[in-house]
């Protein structure tokens, strides 16, 4: 996910998670990404609503997802190495839990034996199939598994891992301490060399002294363990927290592998009902870029499982654009769009078009028409007013708003008042914004003015009322078609 650092799941979701949610219909692409996997929905999630503004981070990750795509058997074998580790060291390893170092260590080898084996997994699947993969992050992988987990690794590991099991006892030494207590208690390693039957016989030994206990002496048992076991508490310790860094390798493993298994599961979705995607080009934040050719609402096609109506156009050089036209007619559906590939594609993902290019935001809101409050709390207007201030305190050049039929809880003069004073004050501020509105005065007054930095779409309506659900680049019109709702309710009913 990062080229130099880990993904960090722990980082904060933005201050508008749950309208983000809400509004852009995410649990129908998260469900799509996750396909009832719990921790690909998780991290699909903080995936998106976490995305980067760095066009080189993503460029990064576009790279690394191009090669899961073209080698989609491979990645999901090395996360079922990640997601074997994990739930083996949930089954096996309970000396976390004990306070016998004894325990510990043999906990930590058991476990450590299964890391080896997974790793040798991984090592293998590096040597048949590095060279598929092309991307610096994969590149980087590959060659780490190569360069650190060679033959003389996993050699060291074995032996080490047999010398701890101490089938030959166990050496420790000991100094008298005040009051002739023991103390600097120390594991050693035992003497190795061979001794021939003549000089074992023969030579000289240094002095030592042994003691034995009695197999009913508990007591003495229980002393002699708790000498054993000061002895290889260190070693313990040591054992355990290499067991610990492992199995820390293996669930960052499983998280980055996560996110681009939720994009392969959500390509093979959108693929499977022949709706395009593409890898989109994203630009800085200053460079005002906005352009795409067969853009579509990738949740609605997924609702559908059938493809759906995609839009041609471009907002280069536009801070605003406004967004108009009959009831029905894919205004609300293109501003889901829009949304979604911006998120997609700061998240590294490929976007729900033929081809998308856009700069990048600085955080993305939502301010979408809500239903009223059955609590009475609050009138319409207020509840719209007070999300709108919760916007505000978090807004900083170069993000982005979208608007949705908003402030037309009132009536038309005091609600394009309200909408035309928000949308200068964010202007002025460097915000970026896309306005779906039913109000004519608002959109009216700024076509009127002929600014450049305005871009008005119309939602496309034929003459005898049909709708395309296609946006064209047109100003705004007074009426809003109300006849054709009066023909569909009315004369459909008759």
């Amino acid at each position: 996910m990062h080229a130099s650092r880990d993904f960090d799941t722990a980082q904060p979701p933005p201050p508008n998670e749950e309208a983000l949610v809400q509004d852009l219909a995410l649990d129908t692409l998260l469900g799509a990404m996750a396909d009832g996997d719990r921790v690909l929905y998780d991290v699909a999630r903080r995936a998106l609503l976490c995305g980067t503004a760095d066009p080189a981070t993503i460029a990064y990750r576009q790279a690394v997802l191009r090669d899961c795509l073209q080698n989609p058997a491979v990645v999901r074998e090395l996360y079922d190495v990640a997601v074997a580790s994990i739930e083996n060291r949930k089954r096996h390893y309970y000396g976390t839990f004990s306070r016998y170092p004894r325990s510990i260590l043999m906990d930590a080898i058991e476990l450590l034996q299964m890391f080896v084996g997974l790793l040798e997994e991984l090592r293998r699947i590096g040597r048949w199939h590095a060279v598929k993969f092309k991307s610096e992050g994969f590149s980087r992988f590959f060659t780490m598994i190569a360069g650190e987990l060679d033959d003389a690794y996993f050699d060291c590991i074995q032996r080490h891992l047999r010398e701890l099991k101490f089938r030959d006892g166990v050496l420790i030494s000991a100094t008298l301490g005040r009051g002739n207590e023991g103390s600097g208690y120390m594991l050693r390693k035992p003497l190795r060399e061979k001794i021939g039957l003549v000089k074992r016989a023969l030579g000289r030994r240094p002095p030592s002294f042994g003691f034995s206990i009695h197999p009913r002496d508990e007591s003495g048992g229980r002393a002699l363990s708790e000498l054993r076991d000061r002895g290889i508490n260190p070693v313990a310790n040591a054992l355990a927290q290499s067991a610990d860094h492992i199995n820390h390798f293996f669930e960052t493993l499983r998280t980055e592998l996560a996110f681009y298994m939720g994009c392969m599961n959500l390509h093979r979705k959108l693929t499977g009902i022949a709706e395009p995607v593409c890898f989109p080009q994203p630009l800085p934040a200053a460079r005002r870029a906005h352009a795409y050719r067969g853009l579509y609402d990738l949740c609605l096609a997924l609702t559908m499982g059938s493809r759906v109506v995609g839009n041609d156009g471009g907002a280069d050089g536009r801070d605003l654009v406004i967004i108009t036209g009959a009831n029905q007619g894919g205004k609300s559906t293109f501003l889901r769009s829009v949304g979604l590939a911006q998120l997609m594609m700061q998240s590294g993902m490929f976007v729900a078009a033929e081809s998308f290019r856009a700069s990048v935001c600085r955080g993305l809101f939502t301010h979408f028409r809500r239903e009223e409050d059955a609590s009475l709390t609050s009138g319409k207007l207020e509840e719209e007013l007070t999300r709108m201030n919760d916007i505000v305190a978090h807004l900083a050049p170069d993000a982005m708003v979208l608007f949705n039929e908003s402030f037309a809880a009132t009536n038309e003069r005091e609600g394009s008042e309200i909408a035309g004073q928000i949308v200068r004050a964010l202007q002025e501020k460097g915000v970026r914004i896309f306005f779906v509105t039913h109000l004519y005065e608002f959109p009216r007054a700024l076509f009127a003015d002929r600014a450049r930095n305005v871009l008005f779409l119309r939602a496309e309506r034929r003459a005898d009322g049909g709708r395309t659900f296609r946006l064209v680049e047109a100003g705004p019109l007074q009426t809003s078609y109300g006849q054709d709702l009066y023909r569909r309710i009315f004369q459909t009913a008759n």
